[in-house]
């Protein structure tokens, strides 16, 4: 059975293909296919006894053939090419446009013209470059050395040089580098959490579950193993790959060369790997135009979506206005000048009439300057970086700064069990001791002196000894679990009742224990043997329940003495205690004893039958990972808030629905479905084994627990929901994880959270969020501060839409009708770019509020402009537009004052102008306290005194107003006014507030008609 090459006789993709496989399959597969490991050994070309050769020719072939151990580290980005995808932003393009354009004019400057009133400065612009955070790629050292055989030496060898056919020796406290097959062990033991999540020790064997995995920890025993597979071969190479499919949306031109040569590498794994190629191909090759609308919604949130469509439709409308003000302004000169005036043409007039062509450009220009809210970039950044720095008090920490608003529109959070909805610490319960049941934990004063001598004693020798439990490392910590978990359960519930099993191992060394049976498979019980004094001996075991206890004749009653335990007292006991504790999902453990008398001579200890038979039962203890106790009312504040939150863990399906009701994921009552990843994956596929969108649609809506699921499981399940169109919204996708397992699903989702105590590097590598605590309900505080950057967002769009309506239409018309703008274009300058930016600042600094978790997401398809939003900006800009056009064309009679219309090419600023610039802006600076409500509330004084930003703002810029006003002067075509003046002014501005009230009054329903076509984008 050789390969086409005839180096080896198993292909790579076989030995992915059989590295897929866990347990009893992947025994079958190795007799079916190899007859045993020996066979296996044959086909690679190695000793399972001498190892490889090790010559430089057969090691470059299996490195050639196999792949070298190596996980090739992502590509970073260059600075520039950060500053460039930042300058890709709508409105920074229009602005910058606009500002080459009066560049370019300012420079311009026609024969004998005089050149100080020519031109206007150009515009400053803001650029905003995202900080990105580079979390270290998580993946095997490449300095740690491991233990091989070679040419029947034992030596070390740099992790990198491990090639597939390497004999390696494993023992307690490896790091496994590489994938393999286990030859030969010794009670090993292997904690394979950083991989699938559980917490569980997973007991490795020639005969039930050969296979190694790389980036897994031995926690106990020794063994050897044959090397199946190395570096992005391995399981942990797969994972980067999916991690890295994820991100080559962001590459530039190289950067999808690079991707591409990871498809390929991803590719050329085989046919025959029907559970990771099969899903990544599914997920990575349904066509390119799909690929790329998929990685789009993850670079771009909701809210970058929405601006972005709204941006261009304010752009387009600012330039059609820009445009036609300039076709006006130039059609009346015309007019005016050669028809009107009769002026006859003549070449000497050239320069004035470039002067005058100049001046209506610059007016087009500053129209179409007004019209961008070129404040909304800075806003959104000042919003997510200040929300993000809160939000480290709230043990959230952001590296992406979008995932922040994301996670506002959240629907849907996928999260894993263990060491995120639970504690990741298995725990004593309930308790069935001396008759009686538990449903917590008994005081010492329930138990008999007697029985709790047996029961912590029992406890303390019975358990390995390198299992314990080591004090908090910090003040408020939870102790640490050294050890079996299952153990480490047992021996803190002795801890609680006072009884500490350390003072029991002092007075019992290790080495004083006359005999040991360790747990195995067909014991399914672990027993200590102590040698007493007297010349007798005493036997505590410990196992599962429902084997146990058919052995035990005896039982401890109330009174600490033991009494028969006859088959219909064990029935009851089987159906009152055992199942009620089983159906909780927990895990029941009998702790039993038995007694040697001296008298009976020595028993023959290798007669398991007889030694494991006649037990007293102490008690019956039910253990689970307890859910963290924050948990369901974070789930439940979730599901208020309008978010679903499915489990997905790698636990077994009873376990996984005790804790789902536990944490009230699922309910009584509710028809929800709760499978394993076997039915699972049955159901999603078609007959040719593909995945198929429809089928995950019939199964998405109403899951909410996929147990015993893989990474790929996770992932498809993630894919599914995020591409499915069955709900008329498209879903956010929110994955929390900690595992090494979780990191796909993390990076496909539109946020990721990892754990920061619990989680892998990998984990955090591919996550958006990361939550310093490892508590769930971190989570709720997450979404607040999601909604409540979309609202500040939202606020100060209502402010500044309400200015730029305003101010261009007064531009628009007050050029046309006069021929030049009331408002000048420093003016302009200031309102939009400096009152607009302190207002960004004010407005994105209100705190979150319970409030916000009472409404459901916005989602996707909803408009940005609420119809209360579009009725408050439509209703300022009808009192705004009134005062304004009132004091323009009639101001000069109502304040007995000069006109300031119709005036020359250069004439000086009046005090007409300088009071509508004034009251413009004052009705900005009081109209802004009215935006700080969107949703139609009344009381917009509300909380105004615990955002000392927005106060200092407010005031700052009153202070720097009047400072323009009185000082300004000519740069600031301003006039100084006296107190009557500054009087009527102050009145028209607080005018805003007033009709602030009557605007909350009208029924938002009415525009419904009229913001439809305005603030939806085609679809």
């Amino acid at each position: 059975m050789k390969d086409k090459e005839g180096h080896f006789g198993c292909s790579l993709q076989e030995l992915r293909s059989l590295m897929e496989l866990r347990g009893e399959e992947s025994c079958a597969m190795i007799k079916e296919q190899y007859g045993d490991v020996n066979g296996l050994c044959s086909l690679l070309r190695t000793s399972p006894v001498n190892g490889l050769d090790g010559t430089v020719e057969d090691i470059n072939r299996r490195q050639q053939e196999y792949g070298q151990n190596i996980l090739p580290p992502q590509k970073p980005k260059t600075f520039l090419q950060l500053v460039w995808k930042a300058l890709n932003d709508v409105t920074l393009i229009i602005l910058q446009v606009a500002a080459i354009i009066s560049l370019a004019l300012s420079f311009y400057s026609p024969p004998s013209a005089d050149r100080q009133h020519c031109g206007k400065a150009a515009a400053a612009w803001w650029r905003t470059v995202r900080r990105r955070l580079d979390g270290s790629k998580s993946r095997i050292d490449q300095e740690q050395k491991f233990t091989v055989v070679r040419a029947g030496h034992v030596i070390q060898i740099l992790v990198s040089e491990i090639v597939v056919g390497d004999i390696a020796q494993v023992k307690y406290g490896d790091l496994l580098p590489t994938d393999g097959v286990l030859i030969q062990g010794n009670d090993l033991k292997i904690d394979e959490s950083s991989l699938t999540g559980e917490s569980d020790h997973v007991k490795k064997s020639v005969d039930n579950d050969p296979m190694l995995l790389s980036g897994t920890h031995v926690m106990e025993g020794s063994g050897k193993m044959l090397v199946s597979a190395v570096g992005v071969n391995s399981q942990t190479g797969i994972i980067f790959a999916l991690l890295a499919a994820g991100e080559e949306d962001d590459s530039d031109d190289a950067g999808e060369e690079d991707g591409k040569q990871k498809k390929e590498q991803v590719d050329n794994k085989g046919q025959n790997d029907d559970d990771v190629v099969m899903d990544m191909r599914s997920l990575n090759e349904d066509g390119q135009p799909e690929k790329k609308k998929n990685l789009s919604t993850k670079t771009k949130s909701v809210l970058q979506l929405k601006l972005n469509k709204l941006t261009m439709q304010i752009g387009k409308a600012g330039l059609l206005m820009s445009s036609l003000t300039v076709l006006i302004l130039i059609t009346r000169f015309l007019i005016d000048t050669f028809w009107v005036q009769c002026v006859p043409w003549s070449s000497n007039c050239m320069p004035i009439y470039v002067q005058f062509l100049v001046k209506f450009l610059i007016i087009g220009v500053t129209v179409l300057v007004v019209a961008v809210p070129e404040g909304l970039p800075l806003a959104v950044t000042i919003s997510l970086a200040y929300s993000v720095k809160k939000m480290m008090r709230d043990n959230n920490l952001v590296r992406h700064l979008d995932a922040c608003e994301t996670m506002g529109n959240a629907t849907a959070i996928c999260s894993d069990k263990t060491g995120t909805l639970t504690m990741n610490r298995m725990t004593v319960v309930q308790v069935f001791v001396t008759g009686h049941y538990y449903k917590g934990l008994p005081r010492l004063k329930d138990i008999p002196a007697s029985a709790m001598d047996l029961l912590t004693t029992g406890i303390g020798v019975n358990c390995a000894y390198t299992s314990k439990i080591l004090a908090p490392e910090k003040d408020g910590g939870l102790p640490s679990q050294i050890g079996n978990k299952t153990e480490c359960a047992l021996l803190g519930f002795s801890l609680k009742l006072d009884q500490h099993y350390q003072a029991i191992r002092k007075k019992i060394p290790e080495e004083s224990l006359f005999k040991v049976y360790t747990f195995n498979s067909e014991r399914k019980s672990m027993s200590t043997v102590l040698y007493n004094p007297d010349g007798s001996y005493r036997m505590f075991s410990k196992g599962a329940s429902e084997i146990l206890l058919l052995k035990c004749c005896m039982i401890l009653a109330p009174s600490g003495e033991a009494i028969p335990f006859r088959t219909r007292k064990r029935k009851e006991m089987m159906k009152q205690v055992i199942e009620p504790m089983a159906s909780q999902g927990l895990r029941t453990i009998c702790l039993a004893y038995k007694d040697f008398p001296a008298a009976d001579g020595e028993p023959n200890w290798e007669d398991e039958g007889d030694i494991l038979s006649n037990l007293t039962c102490i008690a019956v203890v039910g253990i689970e990972d307890p859910v963290r106790p924050e948990v369901p009312e974070a789930i439940r504040k979730c599901q208020q808030a309008g978010i679903t939150v499915r489990m997905v863990t790698g636990d077994n399906i009873s376990t996984a629905r005790a804790i789902a009701c536990k944490c009230g994921i699922l309910n009584t009552g509710e028809d929800f479905l709760c499978m394993d990843g076997k039915e699972f994956n049955r159901l999603i596929r078609n007959s040719q084994g593909e995945i198929e969108q429809g089928l995950i649609d019939n199964i998405w809506p109403n899951l909410r627990v996929l147990a015993r699921s893989s990474p790929t499981d996770k992932y498809n399940l993630v894919k599914g929901i995020i591409d499915s169109t069955v709900l008329e919204k498209r879903q956010v996708v929110a994955v929390t994880g900690d595992g090494t397992n979780d990191g796909p699903a993390l990076k496909k989702a539109d946020v990721g959270f990892a754990m920061g105590i619990a989680g892998t590097d990998v984990a955090k590598e591919a996550s958006d969020i990361i939550l310093t605590d490892d508590n769930f309900s971190s989570i709720v505080q997450a979404v607040k501060w999601g909604r409540n950057v979309y609202d500040s967002i939202s606020k100060f769009l209502q402010f500044q839409l309400t200015v730029n309506v305003v101010a261009v239409i007064v531009a628009f018309t007050g050029a046309c009708i006069t021929q030049d703008s009331p408002l000048k274009a420093v003016q302009m300058l200031w309102v939009n770019l400096i009152m607009d930016t302190f207002a960004s600042l004010a407005l994105a600094t209100e705190q979150p509020t319970d409030a916000l978790l009472l409404r459901k997401p916005y989602g996707r398809d909803k408009p940005l402009i609420s119809h209360t939003m579009m009725k408050n900006i439509v209703g300022h800009a009808i009192y705004q537009l009134a005062v304004i056009f009132t004091l323009i064309y009639h101001g000069e009679i109502l304040l007995n004052i000069a006109s300031g219309r119709n005036a020359p090419l250069h004439a000086p600023p009046s005090v007409h102008y300088t009071i509508v610039f004034n009251t413009f802006v004052l009705m900005q600076i009081f109209n802004e306290i009215n935006a700080r409500k969107i949703h139609g509330e009344r009381n917009v004084f509300e909380g105004i005194l615990k955002n000392t930003i927005f106060c200092v703002i407010l005031l700052g810029t009153l202070l720097a107003q009047i400072l323009i006003v009185q000082f300004g002067g000519s740069p600031f075509s301003c006039v100084a006014l006296n107190w009557q003046q500054w009087l009527i002014c102050a009145c028209l501005g607080l005018g805003s507030l007033l009709w602030g009230q009557v605007v909350s009054s009208i029924p938002s329903c009415g525009c419904r008609k009229v913001i439809k076509p305005v603030t939806r984008a085609k679809k």
